[in-house]
């Protein structure tokens, strides 16, 4: 994931450091091209199975035959040849895909009664990996981490622990995710399509982000971590506050 770089120092002399790697992968789905993605190397069978679900391209792992990797490509063939499909982020960033303007009411809702404490909160938080070049998310059930990854994107994070959440048969209603960074309203989508009820990142969410959550019942938590962490909507969910 990482590669030792040699480069010049702004005051003379020469060192090695430490350079995240990056993969652009082609995803294409029963032979035709999905959309192509920035991603760190490694972890595609959990990327993609994430990546496809969040999407709303399947809806869990029984519906992918085959999944193969090669150099910047990935190839995935359904159960249903025919199944077509295109991406559904909320804001188009980059190169590809199609802008779907937000429509809460085409989005889904969280029905889970799930609420977590303050100190589950902090713990959550303190477990991630130590702030550095990419993107954490961990997905958090029971007091216990059971999915963790990094990427050079958070969203892409955030597909892989939900990927590893379906191969794993994990129950998303009672989990929370966790992440480094600002939660945005593709991250509170891919949250929504996945029925987690709790989002939790070390950095403000966006307005839009705010919005959306305030609108599909997700509880969004800003500032984890700092003195500076608020409640952005659905307090009912963090038990020991009133709103």
């Amino acid at each position: 994931m990482f590669k030792r770089i040699t480069c010049t120092r702004i005051d003379g002399g020469q060192i090695v450091r430490d350079a995240a790697g990056e993969a652009p992968a082609a995803i294409f789905v029963n032979g035709r091209h999905l959309t192509t993605v920035i991603l760190s190397p490694g972890g595609f069978q959990d990327f993609i199975t994430g990546y496809l679900y969040t999407e709303e391209l399947i809806r869990g792992v029984d519906e992918i035959e085959s999944v193969r990797v090669e150099e910047n490509r990935i190839s995935v063939l359904t159960k249903n040849p025919f199944r077509r499909g295109s991406v559904k982020k909320t804001i188009l960033s980059g190169c590809g895909g199609a802008v779907s303007y937000i429509d809460t009411q085409k989005l889904p809702s969280i029905d889970s009664d799930l609420t977590v404490s303050v100190p589950e909160i902090a713990a959550a938080v303190a477990a991630l990996p130590a702030p550095g070049m990419l993107d954490a998310v961990a997905l958090v059930s029971g007091g216990r981490i059971v999915a963790c990854s990094e990427d050079l994107d958070r969203h892409n994070a955030l597909d892989r622990v939900i990927g590893r959440g379906l191969r794993d048969g994990l129950d998303f209603s009672r989990t929370l995710a966790v992440g480094t960074g600002s939660a945005t309203s593709e991250m509170v989508r891919k949250c929504l399509v996945a029925k987690i009820p709790v989002l939790i990142t070390t950095g403000p969410p966006t307005a839009l982000a705010v919005k959306i959550g305030e609108e599909t019942g997700l509880c969004i938590v800003g500032s984890a971590g700092t003195p500076e962490m608020a409640v952005y909507t659905h307090p009912e969910r963090i038990a020991g506050i009133s709103a």
